[in-house]
């Protein structure tokens, strides 16, 4: 169900009355938690001066031969976000980044985006235009989302996470649903085109709705280091508000999948590696610095905003992910901070493909019965603004494109 705010700066008044009562210390506790953020932003900072990688880097080899360590694990977790290199095969991702091209080119979608519906969701963020296209159902996306390469991929992220707690079984994490998304291609040269930083996945509701309360009951109750960013409890049940492009699935990382090569300067993707970073923003809403009616300026229906007057330590940890080849994929957790760069200095196209993992659970085939029609008539699907541009696209994927792994993730069985 999405969640209905009919009065938000009430609701966002009463939310931090009872967030404040239930945690009367909530000054010292930020304090606490602001310490401990600096030092892991300073580290990552230092680590990041020194020319070394701040984002974990694997092989997907090791990920298919099971030769991921402890080591390995413990520092994506630590982190929220991993590169995986050669998850496909590069001469491989070169013709699909082509194909795409074809695709975009032969049904005149330039044409088409001058008429696009408005997207607002990234609206209140400084930079907000990414050269994102409405295109969901390429055959080189479906190709993609279907592969066996990135599933296996995927159900390794998806066992990151702790699916059993609390005496429940939140998820089913070797099933992987498809959550069909767009595309980015961006021109070599293209200036604020990126996106400030922000976190998906739920913006006041955070501090509003009831299970996202118990998501972060830790972090509410002052026990914040007691806080799992990897424990599903409770987030498979909380409610959103409704708004095109915000998320109706459970993702357990939202991802990309390189289709060019690209990296620092090319108008990439910049994360705040600190897993557990969600603990400051939650407690930082709640100084008194903040206005009874404010929530560090986040808006419902949109991106939750990181703004350098409220969470000025984050940004020293803002880091460009690493050099990224054609077939190379990154994931970061749902609740990782990210941007992407202004602009783009490199010589050829930085594109991608969003392709996010997700596991099976009630709240995402729900979302999969909704969008399997649109994948059927060629249609955005439920959750983006409803251009429907590939309805009588030539060259479209249809379900004669689909393995049978294909289908299962779309839904064809439930």
């Amino acid at each position: 169900m999405a969640l209905i705010i009919d009065d938000l700066p009430a609701a966002i008044r009463q939310a931090k009355q009872e967030l404040r009562a239930r945690l009367p210390n909530y000054r010292d506790v930020f304090a606490e938690v602001d310490e401990a953020i600096r030092a892991e932003a300073g580290r990552i900072a230092a680590q990041r001066n020194r020319g070394e990688n701040v984002i974990p880097e694997i092989q997907f080899s090791d990920i298919a031969e099971q030769r991921m360590s402890a080591e390995q694990i413990e520092l994506i977790k630590t982190h929220g976000a991993c590169v995986i290199r050669n998850v496909f095969d590069r001469a491989l991702v070169e013709g699909w980044d082509r194909d795409i091209a074809d695709y975009v080119e032969r049904n005149d979608l330039e044409t088409r985006l001058q008429n696009r519906a408005e997207d607002k969701y990234f609206g209140q963020l400084a930079s907000s235009k990414p050269q994102i296209y409405g295109v969901y159902w390429s055959k080189p996306q479906v190709l993609a989302r279907q592969a066996p390469s990135l599933t296996a991929a995927r159900v390794f992220l998806n066992r990151l996470w702790r699916n059993e707690s609390e005496g429940r079984v939140h998820f089913d994490p070797e099933r992987v649903p498809v959550y069909a998304d767009r595309m980015r291609r961006r021109p070599p040269g293209s200036e604020s085109l990126g996106l400030s930083a922000h976190c998906d996945g739920g913006s006041v509701e955070r501090w509003i709705e009831a299970n996202f309360r118990k998501v972060y009951r830790h972090v509410f109750d002052g026990n914040w280091r007691r806080y799992d960013p990897f424990d599903a409890a409770f987030r498979p049940d909380v409610e959103e508000i409704a708004s095109p492009a915000v998320c109706s699935m459970f993702r357990t990382f939202q991802g990309w999948t390189a289709l060019t090569p690209q990296g620092p300067g090319d108008g990439t993707l910049q994360l705040v590696p600190i897993a557990n970073s969600m603990a400051y923003i939650l407690l930082r809403a709640l100084q008194d610095d903040v206005a009874d009616d404010d929530l560090c300026g986040a808006m419902s229906g949109r991106a939750l905003s990181i703004k350098p007057e409220f969470h000025a330590p984050l940004f020293d940890a803002l880091s460009s992910i690493p050099h990224m080849q054609a077939g190379d994929t990154v994931f970061w957790h749902s609740d990782v901070i990210h941007a992407v760069e202004d602009a783009h200095r490199g010589a050829g196209y930085s594109n991608v493909m969003y392709i996010a993992s997700a596991p099976a659970c009630a709240k995402n085939d729900e979302y999969l019965k909704r969008q399997l029609p649109s994948f059927l008539e060629g249609k955005s699907p439920p959750d983006f603004p409803t251009d429907h541009f590939e309805v009588d696209f030539v060259g479209r994927a249809t379900a004669e494109d689909l393995t049978p792994l294909g289908k299962a993730q779309l839904g064809f069985d439930l």
